[in-house]
């Protein structure tokens, strides 16, 4: 198609001549570099002065610095300052564009991503850092890899733009997507103790995102979906199991406290887990 030929490569073996995460309290000076550089902003929101037009960026923002493109930060929240990611680079060659460009004709120099790229995108970032600080050996070839992996996922962030992919229809599929990884996730480990925050961590998405992508899906929060999972595999174990206590049963559905446990099979199935094994007993004795 037009677009991959579009952004297809000439060269891509990148130098990395920097990875930095800040948290952007103070204004940097209005400056440029003699090579590209690519911005993530990872969190929160502010502005940025780029070749002296005002652009407003938050979470989620990619930003591309040609070589000689001026630029700084602008603070406008310092309780919810920007933290961002930028990594400084050379040996690239796009089809089309100079040698070490990443003028991709995005104007302004911003790049809005979706959900899921964010993610994407995100885990690079952080993983570029950890590997960046970690001394480990080789560890310039894992940062040559990731700095190719966060090329390509922008690559692609900006050819599905070309392409005009129905964003709706398609952040629909991966928001149905992301919420059966949850519930696999839940289904897989409910004896264990969950959190919400557990949850986004293992997705890298937000706590909040998780609970109004999982609610639209589903019509309930992941906590009470995971609930009745735990409810569901506790009824099935007083079926089955005769000799086994109320307690050892509600620990192996992962809670230790017998009481909450108790408490929370009443409030769903209308009676207690003790006289729900009793009754089915009695059924299956008569």
């Amino acid at each position: 198609m037009q677009t991959e030929t579009y952004f297809s490569c000439e060269e891509l073996n990148p130098t990395v001549y920097f990875v930095c995460k800040q948290k952007r309290v103070k204004e940097c000076i209005y400056h440029d570099h003699d090579f590209p550089q690519i911005s993530v902003i990872l969190s929160g929101k502010g502005k940025y002065l780029v070749d002296d037009k005002l652009c407003e960026v938050e979470a989620g923002d990619v930003l591309f610095f040609d070589s000689g493109i001026k630029h700084h930060n602008v603070v406008t929240s310092v309780k919810n300052p920007m933290v961002e990611f930028f990594v400084g680079f050379s040996d690239i060659h796009f089809h089309n564009t100079p040698e070490n460009s990443i003028d991709f004709g995005v104007y302004p120099k911003i790049m809005h991503m979706k959900p899921h790229m964010k993610q994407e995108v995100n885990k690079i970032c952080y993983d570029m850092i950890d590997e960046y600080q970690s001394g480990q050996p080789g560890k310039e070839f894992m940062i040559k890899a990731y700095m190719t992996q966060l090329l390509v996922q922008v690559v692609r962030g900006l050819t599905s733009n070309v392409q005009k992919i129905e964003v709706e229809q398609f952040e629909t599929y991966n928001r149905s997507y992301a919420v059966r990884r949850i519930i696999n996730f839940l289904s897989e480990n409910y004896e264990q103790r969950i959190s919400l925050e557990q949850i986004a961590h293992n997705m890298y998405l937000s706590p909040v995102y998780i609970s109004k992508i999982f609610k639209e899906e589903t019509g309930e929060s992941p906590i009470n979906y995971l609930i009745k999972i735990r409810l569901e595999r506790a009824k099935e174990l007083l079926q089955t199991s005769n000799s086994r206590s109320i307690k050892s049963i509600a620990k192996q559905v992962g809670y230790d406290d017998v009481y909450h446990f108790s408490k929370l099979f009443k409030k769903y199935y209308g009676i207690s887990p003790l006289y729900y094994k009793k009754n089915i007993r009695e059924k299956m004795n008569a």
